[in-house]
């Protein structure tokens, strides 16, 4: 009989992967070219490959998860037994993402987490992009049912959502993991690729038999729909059989035994589970990651609108950098264990300077940086360190560092114009022409009161000649703040 450790190598060579494939991030899909083509597998970062280590998965993987409240429980939790003699031994583990819009968000980051602790305890990571089940549509906690998207919507929000989640793993793999032993690849799957090829009746003829319409029913997310006004349409109430059905997918071609995905989604990861268990008669387990609060409580999310994106485009590296440094100090302890991968004592060691002189905010830095390299890398953490700087320390010399789109999102709202210097131009006349104030009144007085910044520093002289003193910077840029919130940048032409 084969003993544990030569099953484990077993498993782990039939896993390998089979050749070395570059990182490419798509920008734009090429014409003609399924979106199922664009997928990459398997990725290599910069020398670091991935590929299956020889090394046996860490036995402390899911302790970690549940002392760090990562993992909040586990589908079905009658069996904790054998979902840790299952961990100990390689495995796939996926979470899917359905593109309903075109960036993940914080909310959706905690599981990526999950699945890079997984990573770095010998783990295969799977993202499965909902490229079929986004045109269907999730009903859990929704009060009614999603807009019907596109093809062409659902394509685009794909290519985002890819790009999203291998700039993490990336920045992860360079800039945060440190480890010589190398990572197991990250898959990318689109379940369009699995469902394309059928017709509604083998569907249904072959995986709809297993389903039981009670089981269905009961379904919580199922239940609140039923009992509301809206009601649930057919397409939403199949939702779970096709999540189901692409866990046994991956299950039977990837070796997938772990689903990842938030205590929301307890009742799909439980319809999964009924499904392989009765095809195949063995085990699969969830691990259910806690949704994430805003600190007066609220889900993170699109649909509270309250989202904090992982694309730089919706929430510039700068305004993610300031989300975590806003943080109250209450939530400070529970990110870090969350969302970053800080060691315990290192975590413990950040919490009591943090203590001693919380007006350092110390533990809000130290988060704000960990999540930015995360998920926008170095050039990211170091432009949003920059925009802080300008912003609240009032630094010229890293104004002049900074180019104008990196401006333009430091000041979001502020409108830009275009000027040629003239010799006699006084800080009045560039207050009109950029339209600071509606007229010379208005601008002698609120300048005379000392209301008026360029870059950064107050002046009080209405007169004060605009090409004398260093007031354009060296980037050929001036940027005239009126009040604590109104921003003007001025571009001059060279």
């Amino acid at each position: 009989m084969a003993t544990a450790i030569q099953r484990c190598l077993v498993q782990q060579l039939r896993s390998r992967s089979t050749g070395k494939r570059s990182l490419i991030i798509l920008k734009q899909r090429p014409v003609g070219v399924e979106i199922s083509k664009e997928f990459a597998e398997t990725c290599s970062y910069q020398g670091h490959q991935a590929r299956c280590s020889h090394v046996f998965p860490n036995s402390d993987f899911l302790t970690l998860l549940q002392t760090r409240g990562i993992c909040e429980g586990i589908f079905p939790n009658t069996r904790p037994n054998e979902v840790n003699q299952l961990l100990s031994c390689p495995q796939s583990m996926y979470c899917g993402f359905d593109p309903t819009a075109d960036s993940l968000h914080i909310g959706n980051l905690l599981s990526l987490v999950l699945l890079l602790h997984g990573q770095r305890a010998g783990h295969t990571p799977i993202a499965v992009l909902g490229g079929a089940t986004a045109l269907i549509g999730d009903p859990s906690g929704k009060s009614k049912e999603r807009r019907a998207m596109t093809a062409e919507e659902v394509e685009n929000n794909i290519l985002g959502l890819m790009e999203n989640v291998q700039r993490i793993f990336k920045n992860h793999c360079e800039l945060i993991s440190h480890s010589s032993i190398p990572l197991s690849p990250l898959k990318i799957l689109n379940n369009r690729d699995w469902y394309k090829s059928q017709d509604v009746i083998s569907f249904l003829s072959t995986t709809g038999r297993h389903f039981r319409l009670g089981e269905m029913l009961s379904r919580s997310s199922v239940q609140s729909r039923l009992n509301s006004k809206e009601g649930i349409s057919c397409t939403e109430f199949m939702y779970q059989v096709f999540q189901a059905s692409d866990w046994l997918y991956l299950f039977e071609n990837h070796n997938c035994s772990i689903q990842v995905g938030g205590n929301d989604q307890t009742g799909n990861i439980s319809s999964g589970f009924d499904l392989i268990h009765r095809v195949t008669n063995k085990y699969v387990f969830g691990l259910l990651v806690p949704l994430i609060l805003s600190p007066s409580g609220e889900k993170l999310g699109k649909s509270t609108g309250n989202s904090v994106w992982l694309d730089s485009k919706k929430t510039s590296p700068f305004e993610f950098y300031q989300y975590f440094l806003n943080l109250p100090d209450s939530a400070i302890e529970g990110f870090l264990k969350l969302f970053t991968f800080l060691k315990n004592d290192e975590i413990t060691s950040v919490v009591d300077s943090h203590s001693a002189s919380p007006e350092k905010r110390i533990g809000q830095k130290t988060l704000a940086e960990q999540m930015t390299l995360l998920v926008h890398g170095d050039s990211g953490l170091e432009s949003a360190q920059r925009c802080t700087a300008v912003l609240f320390g009032n630094s010229v010399l890293t104004l002049s560092s900074m180019g104008l789109e990196e401006l333009q999102q430091l000041v979001k709202n502020a409108s830009t114009t275009e000027l040629s210097l003239t010799s006699d131009l006084s800080l009045k006349d560039l207050c009109l022409k950029i339209k600071c104030f509606k007229n010379e009144v208005d601008a002698e007085r609120i300048i005379k009161a000392g209301g008026v910044y360029l870059n950064q520093q107050r002046v009080s002289d209405p007169e004060l000649r605009i090409g004398d003193g260093g007031h354009i910077l060296s980037n050929h840029i001036t940027l005239v703040r009126v009040g604590k919130k109104n921003f003007y940048v001025v571009r001059w032409r060279v």
